[in-house]
């Protein structure tokens, strides 16, 4: 028996056949029915999928089912070291080294003593037009989590 196909492998599939095939992130999430970060990090090895969608994804690819399998398992979450050097993984980093301590403060200025679920989450990334360069706008919206004896 064949050891299940790690994610990062499975990944780098998911990668290949994309961009060989054309289609973008978008195109993919729109034709699972799921949303569009989910969709990518869930293809990039981040979140489990169901069987179906884990099949549908695959068939879009035309890749095969220990693709399809690997991407069904629990996935071990986080950035590999050597991502977080990649400058648009940094900013993102360098940002929350600055205005982390500031979100964090207005968080609990705002609701009390908690945290915001990266559980019950969404995120969403759109392109703004501005006369000085287009924006990126990234929407984090986790559900409030008080802590509670």
């Amino acid at each position: 028996m064949n050891p299940i196909m790690d994610k990062a492998e499975a990944a780098r599939l998911v990668v290949a056949a994309r961009t060989r095939r054309g289609l973008t992130w978008a195109g993919i999430a729109e034709a699972l029915g799921t949303p569009l970060v989910w969709t990518t990090a869930a293809l990039l090895g981040q979140h489990p999928m169901s069987s179906e969608q884990a099949g549908a994804a695959c068939a879009l690819l035309g890749l095969d089912e220990t693709v399809a399998e690997s991407l069904q398992q629990q996935p071990s979450r986080g950035t590999d070291p050597a991502l977080m050097a990649d400058p648009t993984i940094y900013r993102f980093t360098e940002a929350l080294s600055v205005y982390g301590p500031a979100i964090k403060e207005l968080i609990h200025e705002e609701f009390g003593d908690g945290i915001m679920s990266a559980i019950n989450f969404r995120v969403d990334v759109e392109r703004r037009p501005d006369p000085d360069g287009d924006r990126v706008v990234v929407t984090f919206d986790g559900k409030f989590l008080d802590y509670r004896w």
